[in-house]
């Protein structure tokens, strides 16, 4: 039997086990020390069970009988004395006499004892059925059973649903794959031995429960094998080479058992009578009576016991740190969805909401957060992107001549000069071509405007993932979310009118005296200067005089050699010339203007040098209005969106959400919320118990 701090020390997991059971799956957080029992439908596992228990009480039948998991609590304890003489032994399973030695409870039926085990029968299958329906389905959620006698040791198993390959009636295709998955979940935790059941009359290699066994527990650490139907072997056959670990070696060994047949359970043989057998099966076989103390069930139910309890002491300081760390976990959670009962005082939940809001609003705009990411921008930093590389790369790509070529500046210089050809650059035409050109920077700057109310906007859908308190109150998060919004498009129209101002008032006054200015005179210069660069070098002077060839000063001008050739007239590019052979009209010859009057031929030397002037003083002033716009609009959407948003969006949200009418409105609790209160709320009790359960070990 085990010693009295074995038995305790069981039953602290034992209670650990109904504590977390009552508050569903949660509780599996917390790996607690069991012994799974695992084995195909054919292995034997119940008549194990049953014979570790002494009585008749599993459900039997063809194809899954076990359709959920069966957490089997068996618990010692003395007999009561008019019956220690052993009477209480001696009942079988369909014995309806009461037997106050030993009974069985239900988890799921506090207070009620079964001394009946037939009943605990049929309770098994009742509840199996009322979880799982009559079509052979199976469900993860335990039946907790514990059963009180003297004639058990305090031990907990637990009897997973066989293993099975090929569908039977009405049972789901993937039957085979749902049972796999389940017992992968129980038997994968570390915490889990494994009671692997193969029958010994088929071969060891082909074991299902070993095979699945091997694939969480692959050195066999914690996986002890229980070979049953030693009996139904073929004669002169044995499992000596198993059991010396010869075959498939596991660190805890192997245990041959004898259950009950088919037929000694139709004739209603009594477990006794059937341990009985076992014991003369194994002191009488030439194979094994010199180790008989090693088999059966007996020795199975004491090694199980001490593995158990050794296990148990293995991991008990990792179970109560875990306990701790889990119970601090939901008493966080459980303070941010307002404790217990929940918070009911709307007023200062939505003061509190809007505090944190806003002071994590500005956090993540001025970038002083603790959470700083690692990998990407976030916050202001991204606003800071948005002004110094999109908007800053997008107005300094703008090229005032890829829409106005050469031949446009050279009509605009003639139109600008109305009636009176001018004599010099004309400076409407550089007004009207710059006035353009500067009109283009809206469009950006209006962009620069949109981008940044698009971050704000990201900003906000941030801050209502991370506040715990919208999760709580969708109806405080859905309002919150339509009050800054609207706060940042009424922040956006003074925005854009300050911004397209700046670019009327950049465009309304052209200001030719700014100091970088390049000016009219400098530019004369530099194009002059080019142009020159590209005529070719004067002719050499006359090697024997020194003195430049007759013409050269000219260009041969004096010298009457040729005829003279008439220079082109002031608007000749608009005309083409004559073609050679045209006969020529008698009389003067004047046409009417045509309707519309275009450029026929290319730029003169003039009108070269009057375009690249104009090109030159446009480049330069358009710089310059580019380096103030990159300059000032970042200033303006700062001033009137950004920083209006941080210090006025306080003062917003108290005077729309701060109201007696719609504060019962705002603090409706999501179901989510109020659902998973409930769920928190019986795990901290769980984990308190637990707490207490563990400390007094």
């Amino acid at each position: 039997m085990a010693t009295g701090f074995g038995q305790e020390i069981v039953s602290v997991i034992n209670k650990l086990q109904d504590v977390f059971s009552t508050v569903g799956s949660s509780g599996s957080q917390i790996d607690l020390p069991q012994i799974c029992v695992l084995g195909s439908q054919s292995s034997g596992k119940s008549s194990v069970l049953e014979n570790i228990v002494g009585r008749d009480f599993l459900p039997r039948g063809t194809g899954i009988v076990t359709r959920r998991p069966l957490v089997l609590q068996l618990i010692h304890r003395p007999a009561v004395p008019s019956q220690a003489n052993g009477i209480s032994s001696q009942l079988s399973g369909s014995d309806k006499q009461a037997n106050e030695s030993e009974w069985g409870e239900f988890l799921h039926l506090p207070g009620e004892k079964f001394y009946d085990f037939g009943k605990i029968r049929a309770e098994i299958v009742r509840d199996t059925e009322a979880k799982t329906g009559r079509n052979a389905g199976i469900s993860p959620q335990p039946i907790n059973l514990r059963v009180f006698s003297p004639n058990v040791l305090t031990l907990t198993l637990v009897d997973l649903p066989g293993l099975t390959k090929v569908p039977v009636g009405d049972q789901p295709k993937d039957i085979e794959k749902q049972i796999k998955d389940m017992l992968l979940k129980y038997i994968s935790r570390p915490a889990c031995i494994i009671l692997a059941v193969t029958a010994a009359n088929t071969d060891l290699a082909n074991s299902d429960g070993l095979k699945l066994a091997r694939e969480v527990d692959p050195e066999g650490t914690r996986t002890i094998g229980v070979l049953t139907k030693v009996d139904l072997m073929d004669q002169g056959t044995d499992v000596v080479d198993i059991l010396a670990g010869r075959v498939i070696p596991l660190r805890l060994g192997y245990v041959p058992v004898v259950n009950r047949g088919q037929r000694d359970i139709d004739t209603s043989k009594s477990i006794s009578a059937a341990l009985e057998g076992e014991r003369t099966f194994f002191e009488m076989h030439h194979s094994y009576k010199g180790k008989a103390q090693y088999c059966g069930t007996p020795f199975l139910a004491r090694k199980l016991n001490m593995i158990l309890m050794q296990h148990i002491r293995n991991t008990l300081p990792d179970i109560k740190a875990r306990i701790t760390q889990q119970l601090q976990k939901y008493t966080t959670e459980l303070s941010s969805l307002g404790g217990p009962v929940g918070d009911g005082s709307g007023g200062n939940v939505v003061l509190s909401v809007i505090t944190e809001f806003t002071n994590e609003f500005r956090t993540v705009i001025d970038g002083n957060t603790n959470d700083l990411s690692l990998n990407e921008l976030s916050g202001g930093a991204r606003i800071s992107f948005v002004f110094h590389e999109l908007f800053n790369n997008g107005v300094k790509s703008i090229d005032p001549f890829d829409q106005v070529k050469d031949g446009d500046i050279r009509t605009i210089l003639y139109n600008s000069s109305g009636s009176t050809p001018s004599l010099f650059v004309g400076t409407q035409a550089f007004e009207v071509i710059v006035k353009q050109q500067i009109k283009r920077l809206e469009e950006p700057s209006l962009k620069c405007c949109q981008l940044v109310y698009d971050e704000l906007i990201r900003i906000l859908g941030q801050l209502l993932q991370k506040i715990q308190a919208f999760r709580r109150f969708p109806a405080l998060k859905e309002r919150f979310n339509s009050v800054v919004v609207n706060f940042f498009k009424s922040s956006m129209n003074p925005t854009t009118k300050l911004v397209s101002d700046m670019v009327a008032m950049q465009a309304c006054y052209v200001n030719t005296t700014h100091p970088d200015f390049l000016g009219g005179h400098k530019a004369m210069g530099i194009v002059q200067d080019r142009l020159n660069a590209n005529k070719p070098p004067p002719p050499a002077p006359d090697p024997k005089s020194g003195k430049p060839y007759p013409g050269q000063l000219n260009g041969g001008r004096d010298l009457d050699v040729d005829p003279k050739k008439e220079e082109a007239s002031f608007f000749g590019s608009f005309f083409s010339t004559a073609k050679k052979g045209q006969p020529k009209k008698a009389g003067p010859i004047m046409e009417s203007p045509p309707a519309i009057i275009r450029p026929q031929s290319a730029l003169s030397e003039r009108e070269t040098m009057e375009t690249e002037v104009i090109k030159l003083l446009i480049h330069s002033y358009f710089n310059i209005v580019k380096r103030e716009m990159i300059d000032m609009v970042p200033k303006a959407v700062v001033l009137t969106l950004v920083n209006h948003s941080k210090e006025n969006l306080q003062r917003e949200l108290l005077q729309e959400l701060y109201k007696p009418d719609v504060l019962d409105d705002l603090m409706k609790e999501s179901e989510f919320v109020v659902n998973r209160r409930k769920e928190v709320v019986g795990m901290v009790a769980a984990l308190n118990k637990a707490e207490e359960i563990v400390a007094g070990v």
